[in-house]
């Protein structure tokens, strides 16, 4: 197979090929973003950073934030991104669990910075901004003098992700240093792009819509960047403006979820279909369960580029299926990769046959720890497997199947109800922006079914039961549906926690 470049050889061998393109059209080069790179790991050597120490950002989609990224991947520092839509609070404790030496941020998000940087006991002068602030500490200026060749010491880091936080605390997941120079690492990552997902060395165009402080988007950018692809940066996601900056730069390949795919298809058909997206040959997605009817529109829409995994930011990519595959099995989130295992346990804790569903027990990937949390660390194995608390069932032919988050499920009359099969059928109803499912507690049934929806038309709760009873057993249906604007992530995910929480305010 050809050789992986990695991103410090790619920039050396064409410094003048394009490595991002942002919204507006500006490019930065792939020799302008190594030296980039390059000044940031001397400058922050220079200031007495070591292996094992961290850098953090809270930056939006910026060739900047690839720039601090792949600084602390050749100096082997843990870079952890911090979601800019969390409060000045929630974002100081990520800074100040992680133990960040150093935060880079923009003038737009100054203000969490600032108090983030106070809860978490950060100096003033750490806390580098790349655009202009009088409060904050110019990057520039810290990079002043710093030399823009490759550093002397050149060792691997890793990212180091937070959990969502939905049922307490954000956790850090924190990957061991491999201590293997940078090149190495950058094989691995690029060379899972190219076996997995079919991703050529150095003619694709990639669009990052997704925010690159999640996992699975960051890890896409940087392996395509190790490709020598060009990273077309969207600050947000929007359904025209998506398909526009695929039909201006010729994009090959991206990241996206299954709420981008639902809200594009919401655009009239006739406005949708005038961009040109004949360009795609690889859409990877995940993330959150994609409905059936919503993947083979997409797949009639673009062809059959859609390529899907199944995994976790501790695990990785456990699981994948493209979308020729998928078609012979809807709904199916693929067959495991090589180097992983998975397996099915019930209540009993023993296996179950396939086809029936119980809790997803996962070994393979880099093994992790949850910063400063041992115990956490520990209870979330089982016998050498990861537990990520999802539902799910393998079948005869080892293609596994996705129910729930355990979390999430509802038991009603003593019967298992999955929410993600409600809100899949709530979602092809033409009047439905969004759905959520929870239960709430009854006296009768232990617990009953409602759904509240986001409407994007004139449509009756009558209606919508009535709907869902048409294409689900009865016991599955909602009893009630509530109406009210959703809170979704940019990566798509919904906390029914919060959901639950709203709907009892």
């Amino acid at each position: 197979m050809p050789e992986i470049p990695g991103f410090w050889r790619y920039a050396a061998a064409h410094p003048g090929r394009a490595a991002t393109i942002t919204e507006d059209g500006a490019v930065l080069t792939y020799g302008d973003l190594a030296a980039w790179t390059n000044r940031l790991s001397n400058a922050f050597t220079a200031a007495g950073l070591r292996p094992g120490d961290t850098v953090a950002a809270l930056l939006r989609n910026t060739p900047a934030f690839l720039a601090a990224n792949l600084a602390a991947l050749q100096s082997g520092l843990y870079f952890t991104p911090i979601n800019g839509h969390l409060t000045g609070g929630e974002a100081g404790y990520i800074l100040g669990d992680c133990g960040a030496a150093y935060l880079i941020t923009e003038a737009r998000l100054a203000d969490v910075a600032l108090t983030a940087a106070g809860a978490a006991g950060l100096e003033p002068g750490r806390v580098l901004t790349t655009t202009p602030d009088p409060r904050l500490r110019d990057l520039d200026g810290f990079l002043a003098g710093a030399p823009d060749t490759p550093p002397e010491a050149r060792t691997a880091g890793q990212i180091l992700l937070y959990s969502s936080g939905t049922t307490g605390k954000p956790k850090g997941i924190r990957k061991r240093l491999s201590g293997e120079p940078p090149e190495a690492q950058a094989q691995w990552f690029g060379g899972r792009y190219r076996d997995h997902y079919g991703l050529r060395a150095g003619d694709g165009v990639h669009l990052a819509v997704a925010p690159l402080y999640h996992s699975a988007p960051n890890a896409q950018a940087l392996g395509v960047l190790h490709l020598g692809h060009t990273v077309v940066l969207a600050d947000r996601f929007d359904a025209r403006g998506a398909l526009d900056l695929i039909a201006r730069h010729r994009v090959t390949n991206s990241f996206m979820v299954s709420t981008m795919f639902h809200r594009m298809l919401a655009l009239p058909e006739e406005e949708r279909l005038a961009y040109d997206v004949s360009s795609l040959r690889e859409v990877v997605h995940a993330g959150a369960p994609c409905p059936v009817d919503t993947k083979q529109a997409m797949i009639k829409w673009w062809g059959p580029v859609l390529i899907e995994f199944y995994g976790s930011t501790e695990t990785g990519m456990a699981t994948i299926v493209g979308s020729e595959e998928w078609l012979t099995r809807p709904g199916t989130v693929g067959r495991v990769r090589k180097g992983y295992d998975i397996r099915i346990i019930g209540e009993d804790g023993a296996p179950v046959p396939p086809g029936e569903p119980g809790l997803i027990h996962c070994r393979g990937g880099y093994a992790f720890d949850y910063v400063g949390d041992p115990r956490k660390t520990a209870d979330s194995h089982v016998d050498g497997y990861f537990v990520p608390g999802d539902v799910g069932y393998l079948t005869e032919d080892g293609y596994l199947y996705l129910c729930d988050r355990r979390v999430d499920m509802i038991l009603a009359g003593g019967v298992n109800v999955y929410p993600a099969e409600i809100e899949a059928v709530l979602h092809q109803h033409p009047a439905v922006a969004d759905a959520a499912v929870i239960g709430l507690p009854d006296e009768e049934m232990g617990n009953r079914v409602v759904a509240v929806v986001q409407p994007r038309g004139e449509v009756s709760a009558e209606e919508l039961i009535a709907y869902c009873r048409s294409h689900l057993a009865r016991y599955k249906c909602p009893t009630r549906v509530e109406f009210a604007d959703l809170p979704r992530t940019e990566s798509g995910k919904l906390s029914h926690a919060r959901v639950r929480e709203m709907y009892l305010s």
